[in-house]
């Protein structure tokens, strides 16, 4: 019996049976079961976790670790990401400060919008990752700081007014003590990506109770067939 994935490529389906065909002849192998990775990419489709991938969002070209976390859906991600840069540009500030950058992708894809763009990522693995991603591109105004949860904006080296902020946390959102801080960082306006509306709408909440404002808010359909939505919203000072 032929399996497919309506929803996967072409290239993933037959990466896919291949797979399958294998571990089907190979029962003993994953005794407690297994996931298996399929990430189509510019090398093909890779199935190594720990193979470098390469991945074009519009004009950034972006590597990293198979098996590290990067949006999915292509066909949707140019117009996603070009959404929450759009709404950070006409807020009229002069800088890009990305909170949780991982890679880099929001924070590169700004880069020729902002006189500078700061990354802010806990993991130093990530921002070193995305320093090389800026290199890749030719961006000289990009600068990656690997921050503390306690501090995460102690080392940006602009002033919140001037800025707006960009925050894509994981799917539990943002702590209080982020938040916190986001709010006395003062930026001009705020971009908050999320992947999950129910904590995004607590943590809007909880601005809007330190007098944010939501301005926009807008789903994208990251994940045909599922339940799942990216929504992407905007903030100002009330």
């Amino acid at each position: 019996m032929s399996l497919k994935c309506p929803l996967a490529t072409d290239a993933i389906n037959a990466a896919y049976a291949r797979s399958r065909k294998d571990i089907r002849a190979n029962p003993g192998r994953f005794e407690r079961g297994a996931t298996l990775l399929f990430r189509d990419c510019q090398e093909g489709v890779v199935t190594d976790p720990r193979e470098t991938v390469t991945e074009q969002v519009g004009r950034v070209k972006m590597k990293f670790l198979a098996g590290e976390f990067f949006q999915n859906n292509p066909s949707v991600l140019e117009d996603f990401v070009g959404h929450a840069i759009g709404l950070a540009k006409a807020s009229g500030a002069k800088h890009l400060v990305d909170t949780y950058c991982g890679s880099g992708l929001f924070a590169l894809s700004g880069a020729r919008d902002f006189e500078s763009v700061n990354g802010v990522e806990v993991s130093a693995e990530a921002a070193r990752k995305a320093a090389e991603n800026a290199t890749l591109n030719g961006f000289v105004n990009c600068r990656f700081i690997a921050g503390s949860a306690e501090s995460i904006f102690a080392k940006v080296p602009v002033r919140g007014p001037e800025t707006a902020v960009i925050v894509d946390p994981p799917r539990r959102g943002c702590d209080e003590s982020f938040l916190e801080q986001l709010h006395a960082f003062n930026p001009r306006r705020i971009v908050y990506i999320s992947c999950a509306p129910d904590t995004q709408a607590r943590d809007l909440k909880y601005l809007c109770s330190r007098g944010w404002k939501v301005i926009s808010a807008k789903p994208f359909d990251l994940f045909p067939q599922t339940r799942h939505v990216e929504c992407i919203a905007a903030l100002e000072k009330a």
